[in-house]
């Protein structure tokens, strides 16, 4: 950690990542509302591509007391390889790169129904929110809002906001705990399973460009912590909900 300003070899060879979000010429539209740091809405164009997406600048982020500084544009790009490697849950497609406010995660904006979040979706989306409780828990999310759960035009469920995940230390901050002490569907622990394997060889260098040693090391520890345990944990130690929550 941390890698340079070029693209990652990964996001060249991903075919979700449209070209425009990889390399494209970045138009800032405007600040997006209700954001904790600098966010932009803004236009990739590249030769005929034409894609919206969520810039959020490196040097627009405010320091956190836990968080490395200047990191979390990087955690950003680090859930959405966790999520490309588990097969779900739905993260848009993310990259870090330059834009018009330096270097920032570059992600594909999803139009969503904003009278939709966790709280009206959650009754009748159980399994999908079962596999977002558990990427939660893997990559360690201090910060999952019912905000962060968008209902696309398609039905789709897509989640957002990963900058303050992968700390070190446990801060598991999260509004569904509906599912708290449920054993953990198996095909579920396989894709963690292997998503623990495969951290031993190519993805975590690639995430190694993205974390520090000491947050690669203990997401391999939550890992085998999950498949040890084999079920969804209680809320806590420590605040287990996010404020506010939505």
């Amino acid at each position: 950690m941390p890698r340079d300003e070029r693209p990652l070899e990964a996001d060249l060879n991903d075919p979700r990542i449209p070209a425009a979000l990889l390399s494209g010429e970045l138009e800032l539209l405007g600040l997006l509302p209700n954001s904790s740091n600098y966010t932009f809405l803004a236009r990739a164009t590249s030769d005929d591509d034409q894609v919206l997406a969520v810039y959020k600048p490196r040097r627009g982020e405010m320091p956190l007391w836990d968080f490395p500084e200047g990191t979390l544009c990087r955690r950003e790009v680090a859930a959405y390889v966790v999520a490309r490697e588990l097969g779900w849950p739905n993260v848009p497609p993310t990259v870090l790169r330059e834009g018009p406010e330096g270097l920032g995660s570059t992600q594909l904006f999803v139009e969503f129904d904003p009278s939709q979040h966790y709280f009206t979706l959650e009754g009748t989306h159980a399994a999908e929110f079962r596999r977002v409780a558990l990427f939660d828990i893997v990559v360690n999310n201090a910060d999952r809002k019912g905000g962060h759960c968008l209902l696309a035009r398609d039905g789709t469920i897509w989640v957002v906001d990963h900058g303050v995940c992968f700390n070190e230390e446990s801060k598991l901050r999260t509004v569904i705990w509906e599912h708290a002490g449920e054993r953990i569907p198996d095909d579920l622990l396989s894709d963690v399973r292997g998503l623990g394997e495969r951290l031993r060889g190519d993805l975590r260098e690639e995430l190694d460009e993205l974390l520090s040693a000491n947050e690669l090391n203990a997401l391999d520890e939550r890992i085998d912590s999950v498949l040890a345990a084999g079920a969804f944990p209680e809320p806590g130690p420590g605040r287990p909900y996010p404020w506010p929550p939505l």
